[in-house]
């Protein structure tokens, strides 16, 4: 089977490799329908993360079950599946406190750019479909493996409410899928932190009412402005940065609750600034299993198309230059189809 690699920074291959085969009872084998580059794919890529060269990469896949382990019952061949990038067994205890992320016997989703994938703790990490799902709700349910419910995971932790002011500090996929989550929660005010014109139409189409492009103490000051000099209710961090770190904490009213959900590189915590203010920090990596029930029904009913932060879709054969897109912010997010 064809399957991307990385082998250095900036060195992205699609390579023949043996297609997976089930290890454990507990695996499930997947034919990929549609998978993704994910914005923290672009870590290693830009040799901010360590690289072991030949490794898979990619966590984001939905598709047809091939083949299941004995001890997999609710899920056989033929079965549409969304697949968490993180896997859980859905029982520990961890997973029965909704961090499914953490879980005791969990792991990682691998090789998701690719044709086939093998997927550890299949009962309890995938969701399936109800039946076989249109061509047109695909990009929709593929976010379900990371970025939605990442972005919701965000909202949810700054405790976002109906009513709310509240801040995105980031525009890639994650960012705007939190804006889709803080107005699905009932936020009344959402600001989306955007300098690039597409990334702002698709916060709007989420339901922005406001789009801040100034970066620094200039978007703090027209935060400011925006919320009568009050601050935001709720902050979504959703890029990973120092950076972006101080400005969810500069534009957090006191007594606010910022959620992060981007990577962390290089981040110091202004504790004297969050111990002066009150605003605390909730979040990390998202518990997607916890979530996939609630927002697939809002996928498959219509009320949300998330979908929309695809902006690019090519062939599995072109992932290389998938990468150079999204690196040089020409894409937001590729879309890869096998």
């Amino acid at each position: 089977m064809r399957v991307t690699t990385i082998h250095a920074a900036g060195d992205i291959r699609l390579e023949e490799r043996p297609e997976p085969t089930i290890k454990a009872p507990t695996d499930a084998i997947i034919k990929i329908t549609a998978g993704c580059i994910c914005g923290s794919d672009l870590w290693p890529y830009r040799g901010e993360n360590p690289v072991t060269a030949g490794s898979t990469i990619g966590h984001e896949m939905v598709g047809v079950v091939e083949e299941v382990g004995s001890q997999v019952r609710s899920f056989r061949a033929g079965d549409f599946v969304i697949v968490p990038f993180c896997t859980c067994d859905n029982t520990c205890p961890h997973c029965r406190n909704g961090a499914q992320s953490a879980c005791s016997n969990g792991g990682f989703t691998t090789g998701g750019q690719g044709e086939y994938g093998l997927v550890g703790q299949a009962e309890g990490s995938l969701v399936k479909t109800d039946g076989m799902p249109d061509a047109d709700l695909i990009p929709s349910l593929l976010t379900l493996s990371d970025v939605f419910p990442t972005g919701w995971h965000c909202a949810v932790s700054a405790g976002v409410k109906k009513g709310d002011t509240v801040v995105v500090v980031g525009d890639g996929a994650v960012g705007l899928c939190g804006v889709l989550a803080a107005v699905q929660l009932g936020a009344e005010k959402v600001i989306a932190m955007s300098r690039h014109e597409s990334r702002q139409e698709i916060a709007r189409a989420f339901g922005a009412t406001h789009v801040v492009a100034e970066r620094g103490a200039g978007g703090a000051e027209r935060v400011k402005e925006i919320t009568g000099g009050v601050g935001a209710d709720a902050v979504l961090e959703c890029v990973g940065t120092d950076d972006s770190m101080r400005m969810a904490f500069d534009i957090a009213r006191p007594g606010a609750m910022v959620g992060f959900v981007g990577a962390p590189h290089g981040i110091t915590l202004p504790v004297r600034q969050m111990f002066d203010n009150n605003v605390g920090l909730a979040g990390g990596m998202a518990p997607v299993r916890r979530y996939l029930p609630e927002l697939l029904d809002l996928v498959t009913s219509g009320s949300v198309n998330p979908g929309l932060v695809f902006d690019s879709v090519i062939p599995l054969a072109d992932v290389a230059e998938g990468y150079r897109a999204m690196d040089e912010r020409r894409a937001i997010k590729v879309l890869l189809q096998p």
